[in-house]
């Protein structure tokens, strides 16, 4: 167990060439109880090199600290089905922050920075490294929910709408919400890593829990489909960022998703073979990721009629 009152796993037996049948049972023990519980977790000695996250954190703190004239030179493109490239969120907006997204490196749609120089190839790189996380992740999830093998890689073969942000949370001040208000997130898997200004909590057993930075880990975020796809048997995680007083919070968040032609619903393994009613009417991944957007650029005025996986809860 971490110190940020989550668990923190160590998933190098599925990364070496060695058997470890021992070590891998108990992973995927910690991991399903805490999927069952409440969705998150962190993972250590996962692949991806600790230098190269610094790296990445580093650069884009210098990137962030730019003139908005020079960061304005990688404003998104009208063509992306997301704003890729810089962006900053509006000033009546509680989440207080600016971003820079980016797909998959081969996309036609990504905008880089120019600079710093180098903060393109980083930027590619830990994306490609965060891709190898999201493929094991899933496999391992695949056994905690026994199916079988190369289930989900079957079923989420398309990595094109993946995506992922590098984050700036503005310091919070005297007189406002200071942090982005408790939610879940719409897609498979949310993978991220954050300085040590820390901020991040996750909403467990009704109580909400830091998650302390440790170094080199990697926050793992369950996220809606898995918890319509198990019929609510694993959770999507509740969570929220609370900004600090006098300090910017610097992290990256990678968004395992689904191709958004794909359909979501309850499987049977968790619903009529087993005498359970489906708790989801099927839908459409990119419908449902329409509906999300539709919060951030036309947001309700009152919280209850912001969309989420209720939407398409099935009423008992």
């Amino acid at each position: 167990m971490g110190c940020s009152g989550i668990p923190t796993i160590d998933i190098s037996p599925f990364l070496k060439e060695g058997v470890d049948e021992d070590g891998k049972k108990k992973i995927k023990e910690v991991i399903s109880e805490a999927c069952c519980q409440y969705g998150f977790f962190q993972i250590a000695n996962h692949g991806v090199p600790l230098d190269l996250m610094m790296q990445a954190l580093e650069l884009s703190k210098t990137f962030f600290e730019y003139p908005d004239d020079e960061k304005l030179k990688a404003s998104p493109g009208s063509s992306a089905p997301l704003p890729a490239g810089y962006s900053r969120q509006p000033e009546h907006s509680p989440d207080k922050n600016e971003y820079l997204l980016m797909f998959p490196p081969d996309s036609n749609f990504n905008i880089y920075p120019q600079n710093p120089p180098e903060f393109r190839g980083v930027l590619e790189e830990i994306f490609l490294h965060l891709t190898k996380v999201g493929i094991l992740l899933e496999s391992i999830l695949n056994e905690c929910l026994g199916f079988p093998a190369n289930f989900l890689k079957e079923y989420n073969d398309d990595r094109s709408w993946d995506f992922m942000v590098a984050l700036r949370y503005f310091p919070a001040t005297e007189n406002e919400n200071n942090g982005i208000l408790e939610h879940e997130d719409g897609n498979c898997i949310t993978f991220v890593f954050q300085d040590d200004v820390g901020g991040l909590q996750v909403r467990k057993n009704n109580e909400w829990i830091p998650v302390t930075p440790i170094p080199s880990t990697i926050v793992v975020n369950l996220g809606d489909v898995f918890q319509v796809l198990s019929n609510n048997k694993f959770k999507s995680a509740t969570h929220r960022v609370v900004r600090a007083k006098g300090r910017s919070r610097h992290s990256y968040a990678f968004f395992y998703n689904l191709h958004g032609e794909k359909w979501v619903e309850p499987l049977p393994q968790f619903s009529k073979d087993i005498g359970e009613p489906p708790k989801y009417k099927k839908f459409q991944f990119k419908e449902y990721q329409q509906l999300r957007m539709r919060n951030k650029t036309h947001p309700p005025s009152k919280p209850e009629d912001v969309i989420n996986i209720t939407h398409y809860a099935i009423t008992p």
